[in-house]
This record gives C-alpha cells, sequence and structure tokens, in this order.
C-alpha cells in the first residue's frame, strides 16, 4: 500500500466529556474535544490544550511525520514520580483535511492509566459514533461442531449485530459441552462491549487455542451477552445457523 495514497480525513466536534489518567491524576478533561477520523484506522481523540494539564508536560525532540496529517511534535509527561515518555502528540500546522486539530493534543493509549468518556472507562480505543450494534434475541437453530463433533446447540442464542463486521452468535452456557473447552488467561477489551474472557480448546493440529469468548460484564448497551459463549467460525469446524 503507499502511503502517499489520498486517505480520507475529517474532524469532528465532540460535546462527551472525556478525560485521561496517569498515575492517579486526571491530566486531561474536556467537553469540547476534537474527532479525527483517518481511513479506515480508529478514531483519535484529540483535546485542546487549554483542557490539558500543560504543567505536566515536557516538550520533546521526537517528531513523526504522517504523510496526511503533517509533522507531529511530542510531549513527555510526568505526574509524581511516575514519566512517560513521547506518549502526548500534536500537529502545530496540519495538512489541508486535518486543520481541526490545529492547537490540540492526543495521548497514547497504552501509555497513560485510562480514559473515562463520560464516567464510564473507555476501553481499547475511542468509540466511533457511526457504528451501532444490536443484540437480538432468537429462536433459530445454532449448531457448533469442532473435531467432529456437536460443541454447542441451541434455540435461544443471542444475535449481534454490529456495523462492519460478520454476525456473532452468543450461545448460553447451559447449551454448550464446557467439558470440551477449558479456561483461559487470555483477556481482551472492547470499548463496546467491555472486557473479554477466552476458552481454548486442541485445534485438530493438536495445538491449544482460544476458539471461544464471552462478556462476564458487558456494558449495559450489549447486556443480552453477559456470560454466552461465541466461538471463531474459522477455529471450529462450522457454526451452522438455521435459515428460518
Amino acid at each position: 500500500m503507499n502511503a502517499d495514497a489520498p486517505v480520507a480525513i475529517r474532524v469532528e466536534d465532540q460535546s462527551k466529556r472525556y478525560r485521561v489518567l496517569f498515575n492517579g491524576a486526571t491530566i486531561a478533561d474536556s467537553v469540547r474535544t476534537k474527532l479525527l477520523f483517518e481511513g479506515k484506522h480508529h478514531p483519535v481523540i484529540y483535546f485542546p490544550m487549554a483542557d490539558v494539564r500543560q504543567d505536566l508536560l515536557t516538550p520533546s525532540e521526537h517528531s513523526t511525520t504522517c504523510p496526511h496529517k503533517g509533522l507531529a511534535s511530542y510531549w513527555s509527561v510526568m505526574v509524581g514520580d511516575k514519566a512517560k515518555e513521547n506518549i502526548v502528540w500534536g500537529y502545530k500546522a496540519p495538512k489541508p483535511g486535518a486543520e481541526g486539530i490545529a492547537g490540540h493534543v492526543s495521548y497514547s493509549w497504552k501509555g497513560v492509566d485510562g480514559w473515562l468518556e463520560e464516567d464510564q472507562p473507555l476501553l481499547g480505543h475511542a468509540r466511533n459514533p457511526y457504528s451501532r450494534i444490536d443484540t437480538l434475541r432468537s429462536g433459530r437453530r445454532v449448531t457448533v461442531k469442532h473435531c467432529g463433533e456437536t460443541i454447542a446447540d441451541t434455540a435461544r442464542a443471542v444475535f449481534l449485530y454490529e456495523t462492519g463486521l460478520p454476525a456473532r452468535y452468543y450461545i448460553p452456557k447451559a447449551d454448550v459441552r464446557l467439558d470440551r473447552l477449558q479456561a483461559s488467561a487470555l483477556k481482551t477489551v472492547c470499548p463496546y462491549k467491555g472486557e473479554a474472557s477466552y476458552y481454548a480448546a486442541p485445534l485438530a493440529s493438536g495445538e491449544v487455542k482460544e476458539i471461544a469468548w464471552y462478556y462476564p460484564e458487558p456494558w449495559a448497551e450489549v447486556a443480552l451477552i453477559r456470560d454466552a459463549i461465541a466461538f471463531y467460525p474459522d477455529r471450529v469446524d462450522s457454526i451452522e445457523v438455521a435459515a428460518k
């Protein structure tokens, strides 16, 4: 892919309250952020400098160049005895299309300790306001086969439809052969659904790998999937969904 190829960029005003947390302090707090959309990337939240704890920032000599946004300057953060280098960046003279982020900065997701969207933790990345998730109870039969046997069979799954992604089928634990699965230590986060836990099982090759996930405490918007199990379609033999 040519890095210099044209990429759609737009900047939108946001009225939600966003906060960035670091070593027990709120280092950015704003209800007038900008959301930058760049191609297929997740949107990025930019804070006006007036709503940033500038006393906690130290300018860095580090810089990067983006063919679509221009030259980025960086800052390091220190709060008490904790410091992180180059986790804040901004574009002083952004290229056309990104002018709205001039005078604004953003933060490394992994470099800080946490984010809040209003009073709710924001996990993984900024939520795209144009993404939608629908969770619907369905009486259509869903059958999952793995290594030659049926490991899930239900007529009471929750079908989850998420913008831009294939449908996922969340099956009640009572309808899953849990004796064929083993709990995994893996945890991941989704800004739309919460923190996911996993189940693993031997593949045909003998390798043990996570083949299913569930949300013990999903966000309220997707509460129907609580503790229900969804399977990776490419890690099981098949997921069969009845047409009616």
